[in-house]
């Protein structure tokens, strides 16, 4: 793997299409945006109530801390992460990430390229660990989280709409 955490790399997935994942486009913040609202207003994984706001989106996605990474497939968004201090001061060693890929394109193995993919780019950007706060108990992607190596943590009880959420660390190389 590249040592640059700016670096553009393709990732085989399934159908032998080839993912190109680097980071986040200027061109690509709007699309990022309606995927993102898309998913809010679905229900669909984030505890943010819709409507989504552009100022939510933003404070999530594009704080001066964070750097986001987009997957492609022929040039189009079809998945993104971000990586940001879930702590300040002497713990912002430990990253908070969090994933997505458009509805329509899930189960093709891009949530887990994405994924691997911000396994090792976080060391490259300062980070040790990688800690997700709320991943919901339903959260089919948890599976794929345990997978690579991610640990349940804790527990936070009716987190969301009565739903228990998990919370989740793991080293990083």
């Amino acid at each position: 793997m590249p040592t640059d955490a700016d670096a553009v790399v393709t990732v085989g997935v399934a159908g032998g299409r080839k993912l190109e994942v680097g980071p986040l486009r200027a061109e690509e913040l709007d699309p990022l945006f309606s995927v993102f609202a898309r998913i809010v207003e679905d229900l669909d994984g984030y505890p943010h109530a819709p409507p989504l706001s552009r100022e939510a989106f933003l404070a999530t996605w594009t704080g001066p801390e964070t750097t986001v990474v987009a997957g492609r497939l022929e040039g189009e968004l079809v998945a993104a992460y971000y990586l940001k201090p879930n702590f300040v001061g002497r713990a912002a060693h430990i990253a908070n990430a969090g994933y997505l890929v458009v509805a329509e394109r899930r189960g093709g193995g891009l949530g887990r390229a994405i994924v691997a993919d911000s396994i090792w780019r976080a060391p490259l950007l300062g980070y040790d660990a990688v800690q997700f706060n709320l991943v919901f108990a339903s959260n089919p992607a948890r599976a794929l989280y345990e997978e690579l190596g991610w640990r349940e943590v804790g527990r936070v009880p009716e987190a969301v709409d009565g739903e228990d959420a998990v919370i989740y660390w793991r080293k990083v190389p």
